[in-house]
């Protein structure tokens, strides 16, 4: 089982995780890296290991407020979908007002369907559009980092630019039929749930459960 750090950082509080191959391991993936680098490389240094790769689940501003100053401070390579790829590159022009963050060019580019090694970790990268365009979520060993499509509770919100509430459903069930109920979701705000969990309670998945019932 992954050994996983849950981080609460930036500006409202987002969901940074620190995803070790056991508690021993030198080499750490960092997933959506959500606040001031330093904290996190200073955290990185207590737990006694290393970044040697970033992931980023979607281009919305709070998941890529520690990216580039990470990435410039560790010499890890960033992954982050192909279609978001311009919220990293040109955030002057596409981020919010205020939300500050420098530009960094992705070193890898994902799609979704692809199988990658980081920190001696192999992630399998689905594509979850729906709460963004080209949203991706990162599984491993039992472990979905879900970013801002699935909550405890919740799901992610659709009346952002480029969001649509079908296809969202549409990725939380592709999630539920094709990983274990037991898959541990990390989610990108609030607390860690699993998919059974989520499709038995969620209030927002009534039609899944339907269909998973009938």
């Amino acid at each position: 089982m992954l050994h996983v750090e849950q981080l609460s950082l930036g500006p409202i509080g987002t969901n940074c995780y620190v995803v070790r191959s056991d508690l021993a391991a030198d080499e750490a993936a960092v997933v959506d890296p959500s606040g001031d680098a330093t904290e996190l490389r200073l955290t990185l240094a207590r737990l006694g290991t290393r970044c040697t790769g970033i992931l980023v689940t979607h281009g919305h501003w709070d998941h890529l407020v520690g990216v580039a100053d990470l990435a410039d401070g560790t010499g890890a390579p960033v992954h982050m979908p192909e279609g978001e790829r311009m919220l990293l590159e040109r955030p002057g022009e596409l981020a919010p007002m205020g939300s500050g963050y420098p530009a960094h060019a992705p070193e890898v580019t994902l799609t979704g369907g692809e199988t990658i090694d980081v920190a001696g970790i192999s992630f399998e990268v689905l594509s979850v559009p729906g709460h963004s365009p080209a949203h991706l979520a990162y599984h491993a060993d039992g472990c979905l980092f879900s970013g801002d499509v699935l909550f405890a509770g919740s799901v992610g919100r659709t009346d952002l630019p480029g969001a649509d509430w079908d296809t969202l459903m549409a990725s939380i069930r592709m999630l539920v039929e094709t990983l274990p109920a037991d898959t541990i979701v990390y989610p990108g705000h609030g607390p860690v749930t699993t998919l059974g969990d989520e499709l038995a309670r969620n209030p927002f998945l009534i039609e899944l459960r339907a269909e998973h019932t009938a």
